[in-house]
């Protein structure tokens, strides 16, 4: 070790009488040159493929900001994504759709078809970061796992991250923490005026929160340990403050604080099936589809007869909703069944979510999207409301008061909360505004809502895969004289779900599964669907016998069709289905 030590010295000696830079030539020496490059980050598991669209998913992103993601996955991916608007919001913004699909393998418009939306109420903003997550997760996994490759290939995904953009901008450009609906106007006050006194940010201080005002009659306190909290006093004692609501001044002038604010209905609850008026369902509006933005979504809809599942994505509570919204509402016992089984999925998927009933554990709901969708559609529907503060300390059971002021403090470093500070008030005098800011309780917070985003997306896209999948497994032929043949089809469905619900086979919502049989020399004498394939029993068709009507192929299960023929040489199955796609197979008369 001396000697080394003795020849570097000897090194830089003879280095410094030559008139080299020791210092300089020390650092070059001892620094490895190493350019700061993609080549030396490492992704971790779940999102392993290499980023063409770098995106931060800590992060929420407005109604230009979701459009320049989708359109830089697009410019990114063409082979995969197609974009475009399917119509515009009262305010005149436009609900992008990303339509995501393999475009090079089979027809977009004959694959079994996804539907996903978020955010049809603005304050629910990180329902547009999970479709947008999803849509980029699908374009960056293609082709590298084997799952998603194969989920592209067969199926088609149409996302819309927000089908309520004003609501959303309203929520991150004006902060305004209760902008559950879009902004037409509305008397909601009914005093001939239309969203004349909205909360407003009184101290200028960008944000919107809470007013407080001092009364030792008052039911609240200071927590002792943490003192931004307010705590509800005992029944006999004396508190410190009363809550006057959200900051905000009564504007008309009516004895009212913030009770006409910007919109006031409600767009899941704007719906073409089982809709009810304003006085029974609140927020309803005018009549059913009576919102720009909720008739883009149906036309769009019933335009696309492939569509075979939905997925509505709102907040909070972490819950997966299904139908039906009110006591008595169609749902089929065979539909519930599937339902139930890729809800119970999805519980392990997302920790702390909790499969529901709508109407049953959580409240009435009239004129809900995801019961147009499943009951005037046939669609296998799921409303899933995102984030449960369970997750802030991954326990079965809610926060405290206390440990959510404990969150806020030593995890977020108060963040989320604004100190308490005095302002006069034209109404109540002197008070104080403070408080927790809008995006606490009902939004995740940063470094949580990637996990939000991923979790649910993988539950998404099991439900894809659960898509009707067909096969024609098998084509058997049977001579019975010169010229003559039994031709036997099985139509096999490998996933869960039917290519036609139950509810869709009683409201003949879109049109049978057709087996059919055609060649050049080939005609059909007679044809008919399959009853027991030992005994071979058999429903003739009356007519046309050269297709077979089938009501459905459930999931999981096959449908045999039995066609007697008459000629020589090759023939064509064809198996037609609105949700389950088209097929077709080639095969020769012995």
């Amino acid at each position: 070790m001396k000697l080394i030590r003795l020849l570097s010295y000897a090194v830089i000696m003879v280095g410094a009488g030559l008139g080299w830079p020791i210092g300089h030539w020390t650092a070059e020496a001892a620094a490895p040159k190493i350019a700061v490059s993609d080549d030396h980050t490492y992704p971790a598991l779940g999102a392993s493929a290499p980023r063409k669209v770098p995106i931060a998913w800590n992060r929420y992103h407005d109604h230009a900001g979701l459009y320049d993601l989708l359109l830089r996955l697009n410019k990114a991916f063409p082979d995969l994504t197609k974009l475009y608007s399917i119509g515009k919001s009262f305010e005149g913004r436009d609900l992008w759709c990303l339509e995501v699909t393999a475009r090079k393998v089979g027809e977009p418009s004959r694959k079994p078809g996804m539907w996903i939306d978020g955010n049809i109420h603005g304050n629910e903003v990180q329902a547009g970061e999970v479709v947008a997550y999803t849509a980029w997760y699908l374009c960056h996994q293609y082709g590298h796992l084997p799952k998603v490759t194969e989920l592209l290939d067969r199926c088609v995904f149409y996302l819309v991250p927000t089908i309520n953009p004003d609501g959303r901008d309203r929520f991150f450009h004006e902060g305004q923490p209760n902008t559950r609906s879009g902004s037409r106007p509305c008397d909601n006050d009914r005093d001939g005026l239309a969203d004349e006194d909205d909360a407003e940010d009184l101290n200028g201080d960008g944000v919107i929160t809470q007013m407080r005002i001092k009364d030792r009659n008052g039911r609240y306190k200071p927590h002792p340990d943490y003192p931004r909290l307010l705590v509800r006093v005992k029944d006999d004692e004396k508190g410190e403050y009363t809550l006057l609501g959200t900051e905000g001044i009564d504007n008309d002038g009516d004895g009212r604080i913030n009770e006409d604010g910007a919109g006031g209905y409600d767009g899941n609850r704007n719906w073409p099936w089982d809709w009810q008026p304003s006085y029974i369902q609140n927020g309803a509006i005018d009549y059913p589809v009576s919102l720009p933005e909720t008739r883009a979504v149906v036309d769009f809809i019933i335009a696309h007869p492939n569509i075979a599942a939905m997925q509505s994505y709102h907040n909070s509570g972490g819950m997966i909703l299904r139908g039906p919204g009110r006591a008595g509402g169609n749902m089929r016992p065979e539909d519930e069944r599937v339902l139930l089984t890729i809800a119970t999925r999805g519980e392990k998927i997302i920790p702390f979510y909790r499969a529901l009933i709508t109407h049953r554990d959580l409240y009435t709901v009239w004129g809900g999207e995801k019961d147009w969708t499943y009951s005037g559609r046939g669609i296998l529907s799921f409303t899933n409301e995102l984030w449960t503060p369970k997750n802030l300390y991954r326990s079965a059971t809610p926060p405290t008061d206390e440990e959510n002021a404990f969150f806020l403090e030593h995890v977020l470093l108060n963040d989320g909360v604004v100190e308490w500070k005095e302002f006069d008030h034209p109404t109540f005098g002197k008070i104080e505004i403070g408080g927790t800011k809008k995006e606490w309780g009902r939004l995740p917070p940063s470094f949580l809502l990637e996990e939000e985003c991923h979790r649910n997306m993988a539950f998404t896209l099991y439900h894809a895969a659960m898509m009707p999948k067909l096969r024609i497994a098998d084509v058997t032929m049977e001579k019975l004289s010169d010229g003559l043949y039994k031709v036997w089809v099985t139509v096999e469905n490998e996933r869960l779900i039917p290519t036609r619900t139950a509810t869709d086979v009683a409201n003949h919502i879109s049109p049978p599964d057709i087996v059919s049989l055609a060649g050049p020399n080939v005609k059909v004498l007679s044809a008919g669907r399959v009853l027991d394939r030992y005994f071979k029993r058999v429903e003739a068709v009356r007519r046309r016998p050269e297709r077979v009507e089938l009501d459905t192929v459930a999931g999981m299960s096959a449908e045999r069709v039995q066609f007697i023929v008459a000629g020589k040489g090759e023939f064509t199955v064809t198996v037609d289905s609105a949700k389950g796609g088209l097929l077709t197979a080639r095969h020769t008369l012995p």
